[in-house]
Formats: structure tokens, C-alpha cells, sequence
């Protein structure tokens, strides 16, 4: 591919140290992808068919879960591909498909985070209030701009990403995100970087407010027992999915705008690919576990699905 503004292609260079365990890798892929599908899955289905979890927390958990299944679709069928080729390429419409779909499930799931850890902070810090504060036409509203504000953001990124010219065509990642393909860039407009940093200053603003609203949580709780019942039981797996997400999304901020080519290229690809392993397979196990309705409700099904399996296989 020359070194020329009208780049069709793009290649991913992350590849370069796997092509002496392909199968290994391919196979382990292919079962993270399973698993992430499955655990998913049967949380939102769990969530869905059970009355008793038609709450605003479990409606969040679901959504939650669907967007880990929109983010995962857009980096798992490509790596897996990519894995077993000999050339890892992508096109630049693929590119920056690809980097759409990864940063709004990024910041989507801060997003209901977010409402999450306002619900929390209205359930225990307000409890006489919850019902009229978190009614179904808010719960609406408030997840539906979850997943607007997000995408209409992104479509600002790649937008303003779009009309750049590009004098390269090697990405140094297994995937597309945006600060890669600005890198290859001729030149930058300073709409990317104003654009850019507002809406990292906006996230931000997010995890400020979880932090606020998780302080204000902890010294509600501590004054009574009932309040540090509360708190364990719903808010401490809400705080280990944000530690996850956020330390996930730190990997990948830090090894895109400050990784050095003298960290092995396995380390690199490590640290790259946090934000689509981690979360995904962790968040929606910390919530099957250690929320107890969701546990008990899993088991329930998972038995009855058991007891049909045995009388199918006696008649």
C-alpha cells in the first residue's frame, strides 16, 4: 500500500507476534466470544422473563448487557478472522465502523453506569421519593439518552475523523479506534482535538458524578443498618463494574496516546484489548453472583431447564 492521502486500505500491525500460536489464540478467542455471548444472554433473558426483576436496576443491568453485546459484535467476528489470515487488513469505511461501534459501547456503558449509580443514590438516600423519582416514563427517557447522546456524539468523532487525509495506512493495534487513524493523518484540524476534548471532559463529568454519588451512598449507609444492608447487597457489584470499566478504558486511553514501541508488542496488544475482554465476561458475572434475586432466579431456570432435559430423555 503506498504512502499516499487516498488510503483504502489499513493494516493492523498488532498481528505481527501472533502468527506462532494462531490456533491457540483462535481457539480462545472463539471461547471468550461464546462465553461472553451466553453469560449475556441469559442475564437479559433472566431479567425479561422474570416479573420480579422489572426494576429499574435490573433494567439497567439488561442494558448493560446489550450494548456488551453490540461493542463485542464489533471487534470478536473481525479478530477471529484476522487471526487466522495472513494479512490483517481492514478497509478505512470498516475502520471507522469499527471505531463507532466500540467507543459508543465504551461510552454507553459509562452512560448507564451512570443512571445506575443515580438510581442507588435515590433508593437508599431517598427512599420515600424513589418510586416517584424513578418512575417508567423517566427510566425511558433517561436510558434512551443513554444510548442517544453517545451515538450522536460519535457520529460527531468519526465525522470530523473522516475528512482528514491520511499519509499512512499501518495501525499499531489489533483493532481501529480513532487517535490511530488520526496519527496517520497528514495533517489535524483543531475541530478533532476541541471536539475530541470536550467530549472526553464530558465523560469525565460522568465518573465525577458516580464518584459524588457513590461518597454520598457510603455516608448514607453507615448511618443505619438497614442502609449498610442496602449497600452491599446492590451497590458494592455496581462499584466493582465501574472499577472494571474504568480501569479497562484507562489501559486503552493510555497505551493509544502515550504506548511506546519499546513495550513488547504482546504487553501492547494486552493492554489494547481490555476494554472489549474484561468487562464483558466479568460485569455480567459480578451481577449473577452477588445480586442475589438475579443468582437465585438463574439457578431456578437452569434447574428447570435440568428436570425437562431428564424427562425428555425418560420418555
Amino acid at each position: 500500500m503506498s504512502n499516499t492521502s487516498n488510503v483504502v486500505l489499513l493494516s493492523l500491525s498488532g498481528f505481527s507476534t501472533t502468527a506462532n500460536y494462531k490456533i491457540t489464540l483462535f481457539s480462545l478467542t472463539l471461547l471468550c466470544y461464546c462465553l461472553i455471548v451466553v453469560v449475556n444472554v441469559s442475564l437479559i433473558l433472566t431479567i425479561i422473563l422474570d416479573q420480579n426483576l422489572h426494576e429499574p436496576m435490573y433494567v439497567f443491568i439488561c442494558n448493560l448487557c446489550v450494548n456488551i453485546l453490540y461493542g463485542t459484535a464489533g471487534f470478536y467476528p473481525k479478530f477471529i478472522f484476522d487471526i487466522l489470515s495472513d494479512i490483517q487488513i481492514i478497509s478505512y469505511e470498516g475502520c471507522l465502523l469499527q471505531v463507532f461501534v466500540i467507543y459508543t459501547y465504551a461510552t454507553i456503558d459509562l452512560s448507564v453506569l451512570a443512571l445506575m449509580a443515580y438510581d442507588r443514590y435515590v433508593a437508599i438516600c431517598r427512599p420515600l421519593q424513589y418510586h416517584s423519582v424513578m418512575s417508567v416514563r423517566r427510566i425511558a427517557v433517561l436510558i434512551g439518552l443513554s444510548w442517544l447522546v453517545p451515538l450522536c456524539c460519535e457520529v460527531m468523532v468519526v465525522t470530523l475523523t473522516s475528512t482528514l487525509k491520511l499519509c499512512g495506512s499501518k495501525i499499531d493495534k489489533l483493532y481501529c479506534e480513532n487517535w490511530s487513524i488520526v496519527k496517520l493523518a497528514c495533517s489535524t484540524m483543531p475541530a478533532n482535538n476541541i471536539v475530541g476534548l470536550i467530549i472526553i471532559a464530558f465523560y469525565c463529568g460522568h465518573f465525577l458524578f458516580i464518584l459524588w454519588s457513590y461518597v454520598r451512598l457510603i455516608r448514607s449507609a453507615l448511618k443505619s443498618r438497614e442502609g449498610k444492608r442496602k449497600f452491599t447487597q446492590t451497590c458494592v457489584p455496581h462499584l466493582l463494574c465501574l472499577l472494571n470499566v474504568t480501569s479497562a478504558l484507562l489501559f486503552d486511553v493510555m497505551y493509544s496516546r502515550y504506548g511506546s514501541a519499546s513495550v513488547p508488542q504482546s504487553v501492547r496488544n494486552f493492554m489494547a484489548i481490555q476494554i472489549v475482554m474484561m468487562p464483558p465476561i466479568l460485569n455480567p458475572l459480578i451481577y449473577g453472583l452477588i445480586l442475589s434475586k438475579i443468582r437465585h432466579r438463574m439457578v431456578a431456570l437452569c434447574m428447570m431447564a435440568d428436570e425437562r432435559f431428564k424427562l425428555r430423555l425418560k420418555a
